[in-house]
């Protein structure tokens, strides 16, 4: 059978050729300037609202029309959901309109790829907001978070959307930066394993995930946004990449550049980065997109280049194949550069094929595509809300009891505190609501979103006091707090940040802070509270830990939720009732000892205070601490060798029991802990952790087999490598509360010890 493709000789048109084979045939066809129509996109409203990427406003050029653009083809199609409210299915539909325009419009017949935000679920109006990234991690669950993403993912494709700006793989190093809110944690093996099943459920629904941001990010000077990196080669190696290496080895298929520059060379024109390491060391053959005006940047912030023609040529040497969110460098600058010859048609190319290749993977190229969205357009069905409930419930955790909570039976409450009574308190800065819907604000919010005053009335005769605004406030608001209070049985103060952006808020992008301290006069007001002598119960709901060592102990319990989403202050009612027993662990460690300098558990000496500064680095509560209300008996723990081949594996058995007439859980917690790099290094390191849910009485056994892979690691520049002799695997509920350690003498040549690769678990669960 012949087709009319292949009668043609357009063999890029036949779907049953090799990929490789139609996107030569396909480029030799292009004239340069539709080849570089591919390698960008085109943000249709850029202006029509508030910003939502630095610089923004500074950054809008005069594009060309759509209708002078689509003749040459498009490579992208920015946020055509994200950018305003659009109800989903007039979108959807809008969307296909455009893309039957540029399908016409160009004599390839090329759609465009179309990328939303997905960070908290899609970035639309009326969907789905899931909790954020800080509780994923919170939950320890890679298959809640997997599902998750494979919603959302389904979510996107039904509305036409192809590629999801998210996860954020940066590890967080400093809890004063204000995307701590976007990450997943302090710890990469927790953000890679974690990272790694959102990245594999949202590929499974036939969207490309996008790592970002690639990479150092989160390490920057005194956690201030886009500010530079000074980072040696084994911290980069060690910490801020295996989260990327991991998601990478899953097929993830795009990857954003870091906005920062590494050592003083921006990420954006370091080919050392984005082609050395990411495709020469790594093998990544996806796309790499710029994050947002990252290409223009290196002119107008970086001062590496003189212009967007100069910033264009570094940014396509160094390995970036699309520029985004618009048209600017990537365009005339560009087109201008081949035809001088400064800038070598053969990394147009290099770009080029990779972008079509993803287009024919994602069947943009097949003959029988078509732009129709999904007559199903509900984005906020009862399927995700229920999901949503569940990622909620499973990540809230109970830092702190005395005995007060559960609130079981009918209690006389006050519930008091910035964050009490606002939608906007469960969602993060990417949500949309926040990310967007503040600027449109006579739009409704588009979901159900139920404040924890509404979701507390539905068990407690609650009494509400705002006590004073997330920041400023007077004195006569805390005075009604306080006097609500008195007249409570309980105090549950509902504390910490309004997200926003580029100072819209006290957490989010470009909202760093200066200390952790509460902020506002919210520390104040808790102070007030407790010294009504009514126990307080803090919930804290917001982007990062804060300093609460000088309030502990005077409080009756803590809980905290990072922006759990639509379903979070049901979550969070359910867990202060007792119908929920909280199971989250923390992702990232809350800062102790008085002090507001932030450190993460990855620091050298943990536990141990220094005796050169006064500063103790002691967490108040370490990364991976949870409480419950049935703590899990720990029976006992064994291993089944005293030696552990560089290149071999151990076997460790850890047996839980529930004591208590309600079911519990418990995060058994593996660490490696390398006296030899005590000093340098961290003292203890994260190589595997599994959740186990326990019914009344039940005795489970839970068996680690870990799997180390050290020599895979020899030629890589930066790790660590250590002598053989004796290491220990510490097992336990979170990186300063140990069950037991198991020494082990690891046997073989002298290797690196790493967290992902070199001890990959798999842990068998039994009864």
């Amino acid at each position: 059978m012949t087709t009319e493709a292949t009668t043609s000789g357009e063999l890029w048109r036949d779907p049953r050729v090799a990929t490789a084979d139609r996107v030569r045939d396909l480029m030799a066809r292009m004239t340069v300037r539709e080849k570089v129509a591919q390698l960008y996109g085109v943000w249709v409203g850029i202006d029509s609202g508030g910003e939502v990427a630095p610089h923004q406003h500074d950054l809008i050029v005069e594009p060309p029309s759509l209708d002078d653009l689509i003749p040459h083809g498009i490579g992208q199609l920015t946020r055509v959901f994200g950018t305003r409210p659009i109800a989903p299915d007039v979108g959807a539909h809008s969307l296909a309109r455009t893309q039957r325009q540029i399908i016409a419009g160009n004599r390839f017949g090329i759609p465009a790829m179309v990328h939303e935000e997905c960070l908290t679920g899609l970035a639309a109006w009326q969907a789905t907001v899931y909790p954020s990234p800080l509780c994923w991690g919170a939950t320890f669950e890679p298959d809640l978070v997997r599902r998750m993403g494979e919603h959302i993912g389904r979510s996107m494709r039904r509305l036409g959307v192809h590629q999801g700006l998210a996860p954020v793989l940066d590890v967080t190093r400093d809890l004063r930066w204000g995307r701590v809110e976007e990450t997943i944690g302090e710890d990469p093996h927790l953000v890679g394993t974690i990272g790694t099943a959102y990245v594999e459920g949202v590929e499974s629904a036939g969207v490309v995930a996008t790592l970002k941001h690639f990479a150092g990010y989160s390490v920057s000077r005194a956690g201030r946004n886009m500010a530079p990196v000074s980072i040696g080669r084994r911290e980069l190696a060690d910490v801020i990449l295996p989260p990327f290496e991991m998601a990478l080895r899953a097929g993830v298929r795009s990857v954003m550049n870091s906005y920062t520059s590494n050592d003083g060379v921006p990420v954006a024109a370091d080919p050392v980065m984005l082609t050395d390491l990411l495709r020469g060391e790594y093998g990544f053959t996806g796309t790499v997109v710029a994050d947002y005006f990252a290409v223009a940047f290196l002119y107008r912030l970086h001062g590496v280049a003189a212009d967007r023609a100069g910033s264009a040529g570094q940014a396509l040497a160094a390995g970036i194949d699309v520029e985004l969110p618009t048209v600017d460098c990537y365009g005339e600058p560009l087109l201008a550069e081949i035809e001088a010859g400064t800038v070598d048609l053969a990394l147009v190319d290099r770009a080029l094929e990779r972008v079509l290749r993803q287009k024919c993977e994602l069947g943009l190229l097949d003959p029988d595509f078509s732009p129709e969205p999904d007559t199903d357009v509900d984005i906020d069905d009862p399927a995700a809300r229920s999901l949503a409930r569940e990622v909620a419930e499973r990540s809230i955790v109970l830092l702190h009891n005395d005995g007060v909570l559960p609130l079981t039976g009918k209690r006389r409450i006050a519930v008091v505190g910035p964050r009490a009574a606002e939608p906007g308190a469960v969602m993060g800065c990417y949500s949309f609501p926040l990310h967007v819907g503040v600027h449109h604000p006579d739009v409704p919010i588009g979901v159900e979103v139920p404040t924890v005053v509404d979701a507390l009335r539905a068990d407690h005769d609650v009494t509400f006091a705002l006590g004073c605004p997330v920041v400023g406030g007077t004195d006569a608001e805390i005075a009604e707090a306080v006097e609500a209070a008195r007249a409570a049985e309980v105090c549950v103060a509902v504390l910490g940040d309004q997200a926003g952006l580029f100072g819209g808020g006290t957490s989010g992008e470009g909202c760093d802070a200066t200390d952790l301290v509460l902020p506002g006069r919210q520390e104040e007001l808790l102070e007030a509270l407790i010294a009504t002598g009514t126990p307080v119960v803090l919930v804290l709901l917001s982007g990062r830990p804060y300093e609460l060592s000088r309030q502990i102990d005077r409080l009756a319990a803590v809980v905290c939720g990072f922006y759990p989403g639509e379903e979070g202050a049901t979550a969070l009612a359910g867990v202060l009732s007792g119908r929920i027993n909280p199971s989250g662990r923390l992702p990232v460690s809350f800062p102790g000892a008085g002090s507001s300098q932030p450190s993460t558990y990855l620091t050298a000496g943990l536990g141990a205070r220094s005796e050169v500064s006064t500063v103790d680095p002691t967490a108040l509560f370490p990364f991976g601490h949870g409480l419950t209300y049935a703590p899990v008996t720990w029976v006992s723990v064994e291993a089944d060798a005293r030696e552990w081949p560089t290149n071999g594996t151990c076997r460790v058995v850890t047996t839980l029991r529930n004591d208590h007439d309600i079911s519990t859980t418990e995060v058994v917690q593996i660490y490696l802990h390398d006296p030899v790099a005590e000093v340098a290094r961290p003292v203890r390191q994260l190589i595997g952790a599994v959740k186990v849910d326990l019914q009344p009485g039940q005795t489970r056994t839970i068996t680690a087999v870990l799997h180390a892979d050290l020599t895979s690691y020899t030629g890589r520049a930066g790790h660590r490598q250590v002598d053989p002799g004796e290491v220990e695997l510490r097992v336990g509920r979170s990186s300063a509360d140990v069950h037991t350690a198991v020494p082990f003498t690891l046997t073989g040549p002298r290797r690196r010890v790493g967290f992902d690769r070199a001890f990959v678990p798999v842990f068998e669960i039994g009864d």
